[in-house]
């Protein structure tokens, strides 16, 4: 085989591993990206942008659905699923183009294979291309794949993961979902969309239960509202599979019939086959690869970012990662908060969240109060008929710092920004308060929860009224 040098090679073309690349080479180094499948990794071919694509498709249903509310008339509304599936796979295909051009611009070089160490500065990449990678640096980005489970595998006919049910053109009339959190939950918003009789199925007392009570009651209610069946507290045995589709087993209830099983139980570290021994590299227990603030594995010159640190499994937090670790290999410095990342879910209502929710932050020791400003209070929801959701801010009561917020419903994923760069910054609560924002707009939400977590709602009838011998 043919070696080839360079100062960084970098395992995995994901959020994680083709932004690390970039700035990897912006700051000087001659870099090399591999890849054994699609460039842009899970996020861009099986993950992320499909989904949300799909999930596009899905908003436009409500809002032609509910045009008739403003006065616009549409007559029968129908849709061609098999033309959705093929608008989502024609956008991945464009978007991958433009990521290949991306890096080709910032003068990498993209190798097509499996990467494996020979050791620790040496990679054999076998596939398309066939080469020795010999580099000074090495940054491992191979992501994570979907939980399969032995006691009900996917066989992807039936029985479907994450990744292998985008490759839908036809829907089923029943589905059922293993697994409540976030995943499931998307998938559930999306198909029951489109009139898919949806089960969720899931072994915790609550969906999205990460997220805190306040969310998890708030999307139960609006997935009950939309005709989707929620059964908590089931643990799921088996799936048998029938002549007109399939039977799940639950423990001690009686069993869920269904057309297809979706299956969202977590996801697994993606390392098989790296040879890591090879590299003096070693696993936790759930087959993460340690690092430090830098990024940096036990072995020096090797790095590893994304959903193989076991951190926190955010496209996002793979990128900033990324970052990190190229600024560190090419001498410059750069860091991650992890107290100030945020997380969307994109249901309908959408739900986005960033720091702690009340319980957590009242588990932390903080003397915590909440507020929360619904939407239905907004001009701007009223006006758009999206009065469904709330913002709320969680704050020390002592210092006013701000320790997490949590939004519900329409562009909640865009709304948390603002929260985010607050607890970045270690903004107060009259940093918010004294902010001025624009009307009518839905970011008017967040100075009203944060006026209601100091016990002074400006638009909300307060929580104990002054009475007029009070006020003399």
């Amino acid at each position: 085989m043919e070696t080839k040098q360079f100062d960084i090679a970098i395992i995995g073309s994901g959020p994680g591993g083709y932004v690390a690349a970039i700035k990897a080479s912006q700051n000087g180094a001659r870099v090399c990206l591999i890849e054994k499948e699609y460039l842009g990794g899970v996020c861009l071919n099986v993950g992320c942008i499909p989904t949300k694509t799909l999930l596009a498709h899905a908003h436009v249903m409500n809002v032609v659905q509910s045009a008739a509310t403003f006065g616009i008339e549409t007559g029968p509304i129908s849709f061609d699923f098999a033309k959705i599936h093929a608008r989502k796979t024609a956008i991945i295909s464009k978007i991958r183009k433009n990521l290949e051009g991306l890096l080709t611009a910032n003068h990498i070089t993209i190798l097509k294979g499996k990467a494996s160490f020979s050791s620790q500065t040496e990679l054999k990449v076998q596939g398309e291309d066939n080469v020795i990678v010999s580099a000074k640096k090495i940054i491992i980005a191979t992501g994570s794949v979907p939980t399969d489970v032995p006691a009900f595998p996917c066989d992807h006919k039936r029985v479907f993961n994450s990744s292998s049910i985008l490759e839908w053109s036809s829907l089923p009339k029943t589905l059922a979902i293993i697994g409540g959190g976030y995943i499931g939950c998307e998938f559930a918003s999306l198909y029951a969309a489109f009139g898919v009789r949806v089960t969720i199925l899931e072994a915790l007392d609550a969906i999205v239960s990460l997220q805190g009570k306040q969310i998890s009651d708030a999307l139960t209610r609006a997935f009950v509202k939309k005709g989707i069946n929620i059964n908590t507290k089931v643990y799921v045995e088996g799936i048998d599979h029938q002549e007109d589709g399939l039977s799940i087993r639950l423990k001690d209830k009686p069993p869920i019939q269904c057309e297809r099983a979706l299956v969202c139980v977590g996801r697994k570290i993606a390392t098989e086959g790296l040879d890591l021994n090879k590299a003096g590299l070693n696993v936790d227990s759930k087959g993460a690869i340690s690092v430090n603030e830098h990024m940096e594995t036990a072995v020096p010159g090797i790095y590893a970012i994304g959903d193989v640190t076991g951190k926190m499994l955010l496209a996002h937090v793979a990128s900033h990662q990324g970052l990190v670790a190229s600024s560190h290999a090419t001498g410059q410095t750069a860091h991650i908060n992890y107290d100030a990342v945020p997380a969307v879910i994109f249901t309908s209502p959408e739900i986005a969240m960033v720091g702690m929710t009340l319980e957590q932050a009242t588990q932390a020791g903080h003397a915590a109060t909440i507020g929360t400003f619904p939407f239905l209070a907004l001009g701007k929801s009223v006006a758009s008929g999206e009065t469904e959701g709330f913002a709320q801010v969680v704050i020390d009561k002592n210092t006013g710092a701000i320790l997490g917020a949590q939004a519900m419903g329409e562009q909640a994923g865009t709304l948390i920004g603002e929260m985010s760069l607050a607890i970045h910054n270690e903004l107060t609560a009259e940093s918010i308060t004294e902010t001025i924002h624009a009307h009518p707009t839905l970011a008017e939400a967040w100075p009203e929860a944060t006026l209601m977590a100091l016990g002074m709602p400006l638009h909300f009838p307060p929580k104990h009224p002054r009475t007029l011998s009070q006020e003399v």
